[in-house]
């Protein structure tokens, strides 16, 4: 059996109803591990989901990133602009899935911490 494609989301900032990103999930041990290793950039308006994942790393990485941390809820428990290869980041115990976007997104589309998103299905 082929492995299963990745689910694809929307992800809106409400009550704006502004779209952050379309989002691949990664929600194995597998995907988890891969996330962005090994690609050259993230396309703008992209992104990827590491769920769970509280702490993320940027080690080996070509790139660097903004990352919006949630809780259970998809509230947004901090966010951390233009993370370089090479670093850290950590969404805080309440954080339970990570939203890992192309640098300078957030300069673009205001994700305040308390923020509300919203994930809808595509694939």
């Amino acid at each position: 059996m082929p492995p299963a494609s990745p689910v694809q989301v929307r992800v809106w900032v409400e009550p704006a109803e502004a779209l952050l990103a379309v989002a691949e999930t990664a929600n194995t041990a597998a995907s988890r591990t891969q996330g962005l290793l090994g690609r050259d950039s993230l396309a703008p308006g992209q992104g990827l989901i590491l769920d769970p994942c509280r702490l993320i790393h940027t080690f080996f990485m070509r790139f660097a990133i903004d990352v919006v941390f949630v809780d259970r809820r998809q509230r947004v428990t901090r966010v951390a602009r233009d993370v370089r290869p090479f670093r850290f980041a950590w969404g805080g115990w309440s954080a339970r899935a990570t939203l890992e976007l192309p640098a300078g997104t957030l300069a673009r589309v205001p994700v305040p911490p308390g923020a509300q998103l919203r994930l809808e299905r595509i694939t």
